[in-house]
């Protein structure tokens, strides 16, 4: 994150990103389908998947678990950096060359930038709202191809340095934006903030950066999200 930018890039480069083999959890039945599909990842570290080899990052490995169980998904298109606001990401998208363009599958995980930059809630939901109807562009008008994740809680990490207690509830009133947001819109919405905080007991969860999930929280993530997807993406 540009959050990252200023106080933890030295944390970037100093920690590691140990190799592993990817965490591909099981999903319930086969999907057998031909096609390949496209899918375009929007947002900011968190789909990046910083401090993690790009294999671990979530949609990478929802790629991998697709393709594992027979459902072949193209390598995913990912507008997204580190330290994005959510207004960064809509300029991203303006000058991608993508506009216009039609993805099966379209991700969204935007916003914890907003917060941590102290933005207005205001801002962020008008922002939220434009990112979102241009994601629902990408995916052809089809909004059950259009998948919003909740931003995860990065009060329970150790760059946070005990102040969960601020940063929890902050991030709760921008999830409930994003979430009132989404529901409105009639996308699909997936609440991973309850997997984030796990990681205050489970010191795995989290990247050798001490601010970013790990593999295993990613593949936490995918094993819930490949279920959304898989309901949805015969829906038209």
């Amino acid at each position: 994150m540009r959050l990252l930018c200023s106080i933890i890039l030295s944390i970037v480069v100093i920690c590691g990103c140990a190799k592993k083999s990817a965490y591909i959890p099981t999903m319930t039945k086969t999907v057998t389908n031909d096609s390949v599909k496209t899918y375009l990842a929007l947002g900011d570290s968190y789909t990046v998947g910083e401090a993690v080899p790009q294999a671990e990052s979530f949609p990478y490995q929802l790629q991998a678990q697709f393709n594992k169980s027979g459902l072949h998904v193209d390598t995913p298109k990912i507008i997204a950096t580190t330290g994005w606001t959510t207004d960064e990401l809509i300029n991203a998208i303006g000058q991608s060359g993508l506009v216009g363009k039609k993805y099966d599958i379209v991700t969204l995980l935007i916003g914890v930038n907003d917060q941590y930059r102290g933005m207005s809630q205001d801002n962020y939901r008008i922002k939220f709202k434009h990112v979102l109807d241009t994601a629902i562009q990408f995916a052809g008008g089809n909004r059950k191809h259009v998948f919003v994740l909740s931003i995860p809680d990065y009060g329970v990490t150790p760059f946070a340095q005990g102040q969960d207690a601020v940063i929890g509830p902050q991030i709760d009133q921008f999830n409930s934006a994003n979430k009132s947001i989404s529901d409105t819109e009639g996308v699909n919405y997936l609440d991973i903030t309850g997997i984030s905080r796990q990681a205050a007991s489970d010191p795995s969860l989290i990247a050798s950066d001490g601010l970013h999930p790990s593999e295993k929280m990613y593949g936490l993530w995918v094993g819930e999200l490949a279920l959304l997807v898989e309901a949805n993406l015969s829906q038209r």
